[in-house]
């Protein structure tokens, strides 16, 4: 009974901080849990120009904890949230943003899915219509006397 308890509760305690990021060091994090709370949402908003698939809340990459230090000290500082943001992307562009406006410089970010998706219709559609290559019948006649030919002058020498 108790080594099934044990078991049950690694299982709980395993999938219990499934969601939770160790990328955050604990010495990064802020004494008070609202100001952590905080930072945590905002660190997760953010791209890692590292990784630049993952937040700077799940990254592991070094740049990745100096932003989150930056984030933290801003909110220290007594910056709104939307200060915050709007401090990282003066520093590092819409780029940053892991959900960037869409603007005239992000169009590219934000058209890019649809022209592939375009192109590779245009291409499949392009191939599709072509005629297929037909070929030209085998004259066998001709190719039994080309036949003979080849081994007539194999025997000759």
């Amino acid at each position: 009974m108790k080594n099934q308890l044990t078991v049950i509760l690694a299982i709980l305690l395993f999938f219990g901080t499934a969601g939770f990021s160790f990328a955050v060091k604990p010495g990064e994090q802020l004494s008070d849990p609202k100001l952590e709370q905080r930072a945590r949402t905002i660190s997760k908003g953010l791209r890692c120009v590292v990784c630049q698939n993952q937040s700077i809340d799940d990254s592991d990459a070094e740049l990745a904890g100096d932003m989150r230090k930056l984030v933290r000290e801003r909110i220290l500082a007594g910056d709104s949230d939307q200060q915050v943001k709007d401090f990282m992307v003066e520093r590092y562009g819409n780029f940053v943003l892991m959900k960037p406006p869409l603007a005239v410089n992000t169009l590219g970010l934000w058209l890019s899915p649809v022209l592939f998706i375009l192109i590779g219709v245009g291409l499949f559609w392009h191939v599709s219509r072509r005629k297929p290559q037909t070929k030209k019948p085998i004259d066998t006649d001709e190719t039994e006397h080309r036949l003979e030919e080849v081994l007539n002058k194999m025997k000759k020498n």
